[in-house]
């Protein structure tokens, strides 16, 4: 366990996100010559915002490539390749994206380990964007991860930190499955205490990043950021908040959400897409399954409010939860029938100043 006051020992120094990414996919195609990436724009001199730059310098073109406009057939040579023995990382942008592929991810990659008798393997890493940033919109911000938690054959990792993005993404290449890497743009530009030798964050294994004992909050992606904030106004109130990461949705460590959702009795999912048949509904659904209706543990869901994905500021701010309104749902539910409260918003802008550098 690392702490974000932690230093560089074995090798570790502050990273950011979109650094580590680079990194991880730089040493599992410098271990091994079958991993290489392609997708829209990726030897571009953007680079996917930086996540594949110096790439094609380093490992030359036929390793790093460019594609045609072209999700599903493009999906269709990822999932070719990886039949035959590759290591492709495929690189969607945005996961609004992969809409366009659904059929070749969900009907083919899903299936052909199970189709074949387990003698076809599809290693595959399927990048995509979600979250808001800059107004991106109705078909740009959308987080559509739990489509893909509800397909058998699917691996979905979400890492909310550095540290995790780059173990994730090594564990992801290695994996014999296909895995949807979910990145939310907001944390690209965030650092943690990262190791320079290659290392794997394994799936199905949460962390908690804060103790406590009043409330649960379990973030998904962005969002364990925004719950640590919360956390800490929060505490200003006299509230204990656990912050729980679960880094991986499919598989998914409940044992760990269920064990902190019977210490505190309280739980609250935030997640960064709709409530409805979503990630949070499946969290909430297995804690109060395995916990029966015995254990008196009150539950709450947040995520996106039930409407299309809006552009403009004053929208997105009643939009996406944030660390105010995660706060305040937390205390209501700590403090039922007490008085109402809200962070000061004063405090509440304090909180965006803070810098997370897990793992916790």
């Amino acid at each position: 366990m690392f702490s974000h006051e932690g230093g560089h020992e074995g090798g570790q120094r502050l990273l950011r996100y979109v650094d580590a990414l680079r990194e991880a996919v730089a040493q599992e195609m410098e271990r091994d010559g079958r991993v290489f990436v392609f997708g829209l724009d990726v030897d571009d001199h953007k680079a996917i915002q930086g996540s594949t730059a110096g790439l094609v310098e380093r490992f030359g073109p036929e390793r790093v490539f460019t594609t045609p406009l072209s999700e599903d057939a493009m999906t269709g040579v990822a999932i070719g390749a990886a039949m035959a023995g590759m290591r492709p990382v495929h690189v969607h942008i945005r996961m609004d994206f992969l809409m366009l592929c659904m059929n070749q991810l969900v009907n083919i990659a899903a299936k052909a380990h199970y189709m074949y008798g387990g003698r076809v393997r599809v290693p595959m890493v399927v990048r995509s964007m979600i979250g808001k940033s800059w107004g991106q919109g109705a078909q740009h911000s959308q987080g559509l991860h739990a489509m893909f938690m509800h397909v058998p054959g699917l691996k979905v990792v979400a890492p909310s930190n550095a540290h995790d993005a780059k173990g994730c993404m090594i564990a992801a290449i290695r994996d014999d499955n296909p895995v949807v890497f979910v990145e939310h743009r907001l944390l690209y530009g965030t650092e943690a205490y990262v190791p320079e030798a290659p290392f794997e964050v394994e799936f199905g294994r949460a962390r908690v990043c804060r103790e406590g004992s009043d409330v649960t909050l379990v973030g998904v992606s962005n969002m364990v950021v925004e719950c640590l904030r919360a956390a800490e106004l929060l505490a200003e109130a006299g509230i204990s908040a656990e912050v729980v990461d679960p880094i991986s949705l499919v598989p998914l460590d409940h044992a760990t959400i269920l064990a902190s959702a019977r210490r505190t009795r309280r739980l609250i999912v935030v997640d960064n897409a709709w409530t409805s048949c979503g990630a949070s509904a499946e969290i909430v659904a297995r804690v109060c399954e395995e916990a029966g209706p015995g254990a008196g543990i009150e539950v709450r869901r947040m995520g996106f409010a039930p409407t299309t994905c809006p552009t403009t500021p004053s929208l997105e701010a009643r939009f996406y939860p944030n660390p105010s309104t995660i706060a305040s749902a937390a205390y209501r539910l700590a403090r039922p029938g007490g008085a109402e409260w809200t962070p000061d918003p004063e405090r509440a802008r304090l909180a965006y100043q803070t810098q997370f550098r897990g793992p916790f």
